[in-house]
């Protein structure tokens, strides 16, 4: 097997890439889907409680925000700018500190204070900003705050929808990229003739699969990448990470050689694909609901492929706790590379008869 015929193959194939509609379609899915998830189920970026504030005089409470976590501070130079900004939704709350303000409050005296609540904020955050104040001004006063707050947790943690979703998405991105785009690609050799024309050089049918194969790797690998860090899955260590996607992009390239070796056309390979989804995506299903049985999901093939990501991306574990699916992802990968080698024989066959 010639590294650079396999170069010059898989060069070939990412130059007319782009002109391909499934091509892009394996590019645009997963990053449109994370937008379209995020926007109904949570944020690309968690937005925090918006303040603004005008301090005529110095007061400790501007200084107390600004070193608080979690909130949003802005600091304008006149009310009515606050004014006009609550009303636009540019700011949840707007506060409006006189000159002796702290003096007053420790004073015992009752100062008034300005606060503008925008109707566009979100209820939470109005109740996060609101009490905020107030422990702020007792602590401004010396005196505790009016209630103290112990959360108390009754049950499992669950992790929100949007947190849940991160399977659906790295699973669109791996398959989609690392197994129709390099099946799309074989079968559309096929169609062309281009097949036959490349293997007439010295090219050898197992240097066009394993150029193939690459294109599905460096695809799926960069998308799936691509598609944590827009939800912010990145787990605890990036060479962890980077580890376990790597093995799942190799997988579905794996997949997508046999989908390609076996699909004689167009027609073949999308009722392959469409009648393969559960097997493929049944898996995500019980992210979704943790409260299924899990032990089912372990039936589906690509669980093996998608728990190690899930795992490391989202929980944070290294790959000392998911090396099991691990194994049985590359057990399974080699199972793929022997039914690869045995069809790709057939499907050479055929191209020598057609020429």
């Amino acid at each position: 097997m010639s590294l650079s015929r396999i170069w010059v193959i898989l060069r070939k194939d990412l130059a007319l890439g782009p002109r391909s509609p499934i091509f892009l379609y394996a590019v645009a899915l997963p990053v449109v889907l994370t937008a379209i998830f995020q926007l109904a189920f949570g944020s690309l970026f968690d937005p925090e409680p918006r303040m603004a504030v005008v301090d005529d005089g110095a007061s400790q409470i501007t200084s107390s925000l600004r070193e608080l976590e979690g909130v949003e501070l802005t600091v304008l130079d006149s009310a009515e700018a606050l004014r006009q900004g609550v009303e636009a939704n540019d700011h949840d709350v707007g506060l409006v500190l006189p000159a002796g303000f702290d003096d007053a409050v420790r004073a015992g005296q009752e100062p008034p204070l300005e606060m503008y609540v925008s109707g566009g904020s979100l209820a939470a955050d109005r109740m996060i900003l609101s009490v905020t104040t107030i422990d702020l001004i007792r602590a401004v006063e010396g005196g505790a705050p009016p209630v103290d707050v112990e959360l108390v947790q009754t049950g499992d943690a669950g992790l929100p929808i949007s947190v849940r979703l991160v399977p659906v998405l790295v699973m669109y991105a791996l398959f989609v990229a690392g197994t129709f785009v390099p099946a799309s690609s074989i079968v559309d050799e096929k169609i062309r003739g281009t097949l036959t024309a490349i293997l007439v050089t010295p090219a050898r049918v197992s240097e066009v699969l394993a150029a193939k194969a690459s294109l599905g790797v460096l695809l799926a690998f960069l998308m799936s990448v691509v598609t944590l860090l827009l939800n912010g899955a990145v787990g605890s260590s990036w060479a962890h990470l980077l580890v376990v996607v790597l093995l799942g992009a190799t997988f579905t390239a794996l997949l997508g050689l046999l989908i390609g070796t076996v699909a004689k056309d167009g027609a073949t390979l999308f009722t392959i694909v469409k009648s393969s989804g559960i097997l493929i995506f049944g898996p995500v299903i019980f992210y979704l609901f943790p409260e299924w049985p899990q032990w089912i999901a372990r039936l589906f093939p690509t669980y093996w492929v998608i728990d190690p990501i899930w795992r490391v991306a989202v929980l944070g574990e290294g790959l000392a706790d998911v090396w099991v699916p691990m194994v049985v992802a590359v057990g399974l990968g080699g199972l793929l590379v022997l039914l690869v080698r045995r069809l790709s024989g057939r499907m050479l066959a055929r191209a020598t008869a057609a020429s």
